[in-house]
């Protein structure tokens, strides 16, 4: 027996007895996030014998959870399956690709995932212990079912008799191991460093980590904390923490706060109304009141909350404002709790976000004109049939954060540093909502309410992502890659923590988890550059040939000529936009888009037309801006023949315009080419995309 090399890791209070049969993989993936659907498929897609391990019932994470209005920050950072992903949800929606979705499309959307890769999944089972070996592998995990947990997942273990002990468990072992979870619950159990709150700035040299007192999502001033308006010795508001304010920058364990993004529908035919919770508590709304007070809001949204409608009439809800969806500080020991104590932290913000919408529309002391507007708002029939159409997807913000062999920071994010081993990359803001509800002191003492946390600083162009923000530390485990609860510090994290971006990073962790496999080789130890390259020749992972997405700020594929101006703001896709105004002569500009990468074949085009900014007055994601041109002269050349088209920007703002389909030979180089000749507006060059037709 080798058991005696073995090292088991468990939290405390769990018993780890094991006797079930053992399954045995290549790779498993625990945790069926967008993240876990994508790790498992590349995976299975790269030859490998897999195993898909979510806790709940739930399939997709947050991507089917509520949370529809992607946050892409730039849509050139989403490559490989997570483009596909967003190619699948537009196939649905009669579109190329589609970044807004209803919960329902996205969660069949990941089914079929498993479903064509064939990757076996365990609903319903959750991590207990992981056992290592003095070299740092993995050598197996053992699950208990989450809903009849044994007694490994009890604290009156000692009290069972040994036959009763592993009711219920399953032994996974594998060759390499994905924790996706939002919660790092694997990597913590392989004994794997990790942190949990902020930073202070000093660690990393940053300046937008630990306290940060801001203006975003607060109260207005003078809004009074205490129950009897002047008098402390009434005590505290519901909701406002008794913890002094420290100063800008402190470190701290403190978690920014989790909410419900909200699939709601003012379709009368689709809706069930919103009635009184269970166990409903009108005190924690308090604030709300006085917020209102302060400043009656002419309706609901960027006011009391966030709303972005999805397609067939519903909402994407977010968090907006002093006292919104956000539960803050109602999360600080999630990250590390146990399953019992997360189960009730959970419920207890089902029961605010069920409290907070029945609030708005029935207590008499709201404004009438929200009252009426909130109750045209009501759960969706057709959305979370198997939950009581409630969302069963907490949005866990951020939990646990592996310190791995690198750590991405500010200056990642910003640019300063850039990385060689990029494996995805991000482009949102430092982000981060609120973590803490104070009370602060005004210039004449008074004491008013404040929220502290929230950050939302952006403005810079994709970046890349270290691969070794992906592994832990070589001393700590050498097959667990860990793609979601990555090495970042928290204003960092803020701004990788993007859905797509995980499909991104988890695509990336199961191919190099493959590589691992192959080489006989630790995670920490594999060709990067080589996974680099897998990556983009294989970006669908299942050998098919790649698109070719020319940017124009790529200076081997892209041609100017005349005077165009270079903006970096709007909507542009990757880092610029090239703006031209319209000629009349022969020497007008134009700009060539050379497919010197393509294979000979059938290629749908496409040509991207972002907004510009300021360009038009309220333009919205599938708007028009008026002053660009509706007619636009493009050049394609097929390797054989040159081919005129046109095309009119001001029509599918934010969106792929189609040249249709064409057929590329072998012969001259193939290029599209816009030129501002003969345009009655302003000409945009932005992207081309050129789509084997399959």
């Amino acid at each position: 027996m080798k058991t005696f090399l073995s090292l088991l890791v468990c939290l405390p209070g769990f018993s780890c007895f094991v006797t079930a049969q053992p399954l045995s993989v290549d790779v498993c993936v625990y945790g069926g996030t967008s993240a876990g659907v994508i790790a498992a498929y590349t995976a299975k897609k790269a030859g490998k014998s897999v195993v898909l391990i979510e806790p709940t019932r739930h399939l997709g994470g947050l991507s089917s959870g509520g949370l529809g209005a992607t946050d892409i920050g730039n849509k050139f950072a989403i490559t490989g399956l997570a483009r596909d992903f967003y190619r699948r949800v537009g196939k649905h929606y009669g579109r190329l690709e589609q970044w807004t979705f209803e919960p329902h499309v996205a969660k069949a959307l990941f089914n079929q995932y498993l479903q064509e890769a064939g990757v076996p999944t365990w609903y319903e089972y959750r991590i207990v212990s992981a056992r290592k070996n003095q070299r740092g592998t993995i050598e197996e995990i053992v699950l208990e079912q989450s809903d009849k947990p044994g007694v490994a997942g009890q604290r009156d273990a000692g009290q069972r008799d040994a036959g009763q002990r592993n009711a219920g468990q399953r032994i996974v072992r594998a060759k390499q191991y994905i924790d996706c979870t939002y919660e790092g619950d694997l990597m913590a159990r392989a004994g794997v460093s990790y942190t949990v709150g902020r930073e202070a700035n000093s660690l990393y040299g940053e300046t937008y980590n630990g306290v940060q007192l801001l203006d975003k999502h607060q109260f207005p001033d003078g809004v009074d904390p205490y129950n009897i308006p002047g008098k402390p010795e009434s005590g505290l508001v519901w909701g406002i923490s008794t913890a002094p304010l420290q100063p800008n920058g402190t470190g701290d364990r403190s978690i920014q706060a989790y909410n419900y993004r909200m699939c709601l529908t003012d379709n009368p035919d689709n809706r069930i109304p919103i009635t009184r919770p269970a166990r409903y508590d009108s005190t924690k709304y308090e604030l709300l009141l006085r917020q209102i007070d302060k400043k009656v809001p002419k309706e609901l949204t960027w006011n009391l909350m966030h709303f972005v409608m999805m397609p067939n009439r519903k909402t994407d809800i977010n968090n907006c404002g002093g006292l919104s969806t956000d539960m803050i500080g109602a999360n600080y020991d999630y990250p590390e709790a146990s399953y019992e104590r997360r189960a009730a932290i959970i419920r207890e913000h089902e029961d605010y976000t069920k409290g907070f919408f029945y609030f708005i529309g029935h207590d008499p002391r709201v404004p009438e004109h929200l009252r009426q507007e909130m109750q045209q708002w009501g759960y969706p029939k057709d959305e979370y049939v198997d939950n009581d159409h409630f969302s069963p997807q907490l949005y866990v913000r951020e939990a646990r954060r592996m310190v791995g062999e690198y750590v991405m920071t500010q200056a990642n994010c910003e640019s300063k540093v850039i990385v060689g081993d990029g494996v995805g990359m991000a482009a949102y803001t430092m982000d981060s909502h609120n973590c803490q509800r104070l009370i602060v002191r005004d210039a004449q003492g008074r004491a008013m309410v404040r929220n502290e946390g929230d950050v939302q600083v952006g403005g810079f162009p994709p970046y890349p992502i270290s691969y070794r923000a992906l592994v832990p530390k070589r001393t700590e485990c050498t097959n667990l890659l860990v793609p979601v609860c990555l090495s970042a510090s928290h204003i960092a994290y803020g701004s990788i923590r993007m859905e797509p971006v995980f499909m991104v990073l988890a695509q990336s962790a199961a191919m190099a988890a493959s590589m691992a496999i192959d080489a006989n080789k630790a995670v920490q130890d594999i060709d990067v550059p080589k996974l680099q390259a897998l990556l983009r020749s294989n970006p669908l992972a299942d050998g098919s040939r790649p698109e070719q997405l020319i940017d124009n700020d790529d200076p081997r594929r892209v041609v100017i000529k005349g005077d165009w101006q270079r903006e970096t703001t709007g909507g542009r896709y990757g880092f610029s936009m090239l703006i031209g105004k319209p000629a009349e002569t022969n020497e007008a500009a134009s700009v060539r888009f050379s497919l010197t990468d393509g294979q000979p074949g059938t290629y749908a085009v496409y040509v991207y037309n972002p907004i510009r900014q300021g360009g038009t007055s309220n333009p919205d994601t599938y708007g028009q801006q008026t002053d660009k041109a509706s007619r636009v002269v493009v050049k394609l050349n097929t390797g054989k023949d040159i081919k005129q088209l046109f095309m009119n920007q001001q029509q599918q703002a934010n969106d792929w315009i189609s040249l249709g389909q064409h057929q590329v030979v072998k012969g001259t180089t193939p290029y599209l080419e816009l030129t501002s000749q003969g345009a009655n507006g302003t000409v945009v060059a932005d992207a081309v995309l050129f789509l084997p037709v399959k």
